[in-house]
């Protein structure tokens, strides 16, 4: 049996240079009337046979607006950036220049003291692969955009570097299907019929 996973991206709760490490603010004004614009096209995900969340609360609070009640599944938290937890990328260039340099040059660095961006990807990728396949078909998944571009990078077997080239914009969705080794990315158009409603 094959499985559909369909992450959603969670909102924005701040403008795009202030993205943190590690984030943990709620949504703001802004996130939440961004929730409300798009939540007809996304409610229809409920109906998958499991649903989960990234440990963050803009995830959390997204999942619950779109009416999924999800689960949270910590392996589906953003990576763990040490000592530059709360910074922004600008922040911790700044800061520490050099290792900036070297955590994006090299997967396996962890300048920072956390975790090295290959370990990140292998842990999504870990979730990914260890979906139930006996307890349904379709999953979906509200996370924050590293956690997804991580998990697209698993799923496709491209190179970490890859990463960097991914971009995920908040509440955008996103589907792979397959089982544990074996995804594609399955890009869902948007009919003639549909865009004219």
């Amino acid at each position: 049996m094959q499985l559909r996973v369909t992450f959603v991206a969670a909102a924005r709760s701040s403008p795009l240079l202030a993205e943190r490490f590690a984030d943990d603010r709620p949504l703001d004004q802004a996130g939440w009337d961004e929730v409300q614009r798009v939540a007809q096209g996304l409610i229809p995900l409920a109906a998958a046979e499991l649903r989960y969340c990234s440990p963050t609360p803009r995830s959390r609070a997204t999942g619950d607006a779109l009416g999924y009640s999800p689960l949270v599944q910590l392996a589906l938290r953003d990576c763990d950036m040490g000592r530059w937890n709360g910074l922004t990328l600008g922040e911790a260039m700044a800061r520490e220049p050099e290792a900036v340099d070297a955590w994006l040059a090299d997967p396996q660095a962890t300048p920072h003291g956390g975790e090295s961006l290959l370990a990140f990807i292998s842990r999504v990728g870990n979730w990914l692969d260890t979906r139930p396949v006996e307890d349904g078909g379709r999953i979906v998944a509200v996370a924050e955009p590293s956690v997804i571009r991580a998990a697209l990078v698993y799923a496709l077997k491209a190179p970490p570097a890859t990463y960097w080239n991914i971009d995920v914009r908040p509440l955008s969705t996103t589907t792979v299907t397959g089982r544990a080794g074996r995804w594609s990315l399955r890009f869902d158009g948007v009919s003639a019929q549909s865009s004219r409603a």
